[in-house]
């Protein structure tokens, strides 16, 4: 028997004055100790070559305590400045085994402004939630209840930019089983034109939730910039701002829910590309738009929920050429321009749309890795003159079908 799955329900909540006043300190006074620590295991390894573990630092910071300095660390609950020498202690655990970089200072206007307290710092009752140091319960807007018969084991408070106040709730939820298997599998393929395309030739569009609110950004934007900065005026200018892109995450944060819910809930395998997203910002021309289709935000909601419901994702290498291999006889095109968004293969002259064709590729790439671990990198290649012939070859046939009077996309970079 499966153990219960572990979710997080987030809420927003409307904190009192004292509450709001409290809560800022915890922040303040987590982000202290996160930094305090850092310092210390940092010097102790490069002064001393010696490693500081979680016991060490918690016995300092029962000393730091004890200081005029940071006598004020005190009077706020104890459990969360704990919780931050334990999140220091994973992150470290992260950089050791390579799996992160080495963890950075908290800084008090950038870094996210949160707490975590654990059952010995709240109470929960009745629906009814009250932190530590606290006298009343938190004013938590009830979107949806908790699973029932459930106590949080954990619950973080935080604040983002745009001065709004959420808690979550980590709880065991008996509801979240695997679902009947099936045999469908999908491919999907990310783009710009269209969010993402289908092994099945369906096309999501991207809403470009951004692009919407551009009118309003800009105006905001220009008005933050004419305030002076320090003044009470800036800070109201500068939450208008940093509102109308928390409008635009949340909307596109659900459109990405309601879209990887379906595609785990109708497939049993499916398969993407691993993107290297990061990499692909640095390009001017298209990172506005790789960042308002959040391709890792949609890998991250694949990742757990093909977990939660009993499903097989697969990632293919990125270096894999699924635009330019012909799904249909597994023909490489050597150069392929992202203007040319459909094309003829010059070996059996099946017609493809770009994505739609990529897609099959990823699918079919990814089920022979399930199968047998074969590998998806291209094992041939073409010589250059070829490769231009080729090349000048699609070109004449996309213009063909464009038409005379039409002109090519601007895009001219090449993409696998």
């Amino acid at each position: 028997m499966t153990e219960p799955v572990k979710r997080a329900f987030r809420y927003r909540f409307y904190p009192s004055d004292a509450q709001a006043a409290e809560l800022m300190r915890t922040f303040g006074c987590v982000r202290t100790v996160y930094n305090l620590a850092l310092q210390a295991r940092t010097s102790a390894w490069y002064i001393e070559r010696r490693r500081i573990n979680y016991v060490q630092t918690s016995a300092l910071l029962t000393a730091w305590k004890k200081t005029e300095e940071y006598a004020y660390l005190a009077e706020v609950s104890s459990v969360p400045l704990q919780q931050a020498l334990r999140h220091l202690q994973g992150a470290f655990t992260n950089f050791f085994e390579k799996r992160s970089a080495y963890p950075r200072f908290k800084s008090r206007k950038k870094s996210r402004n949160s707490a975590e307290y654990t059952r010995s710092a709240f109470v929960y009752r009745d629906g009814r939630l009250t932190l530590a140091k606290m006298r009343e319960p938190l004013d938590i807007a009830w979107s949806r209840p908790l699973p029932k018969g459930q106590v949080p084991s954990t619950v973080t408070v935080s604040r983002d930019s745009a001065g709004r106040w959420f808690v979550s709730m980590l709880c065991e939820d008996a509801s979240v089983k695997a679902l009947p298997t099936s045999r469908a599998a999908v491919g999907v393929d990310a783009g710009i034109t269209s969010l993402v395309t289908l092994s099945t030739g369906e096309k999501v569009i991207n809403p470009k939730f951004e692009k919407k609110d551009r009118a309003k950004l800009a105006r905001a934007q220009r008005e933050l910039s004419r305030k002076k900065r320090g003044s009470r005026n800036h800070d109201k200018a500068r939450t208008r701002v940093a509102r109308i892109h928390a409008r635009s995450a949340d909307r596109r944060r659900d459109f990405l829910h309601k879209l990887s819910t379906r595609l785990v809930r109708e497939n049993q395998t499916i398969v993407i590309e691993d993107l290297a997203v990061r990499n692909m910002l640095k390009n001017r021309a298209l990172a506005r738009a790789i960042s308002d289709a959040s391709w890792a935000e949609l890998r991250f909601m694949l990742e757990y929920k093909a977990r939660w419901y009993g499903r097989e994702l697969i990632a293919v290498d990125r270096w894999y050429p699924s635009s330019k291999t012909c799904s249909a006889c597994g023909h490489l095109v050597a150069r392929m321009p992202l203007n040319i968004r459909e094309w003829t293969c010059t070996a059996c002259g099946a017609h493809h749309d770009r994505d739609e064709n990529a897609a099959k590729n990823v699918l079919a790439a990814g089920l022979a890795v399930s199968a047998c671990g074969a590998g998806v990198r291209p094992q041939r290649r073409i010589s250059g003159r070829a490769a231009g012939v080729e090349a000048g070859n699609l070109r004449r046939s996309a213009g063909q079908r464009r038409g005379v009077g039409e002109s090519p996309s601007a895009e001219s970079g090449e993409a696998n």
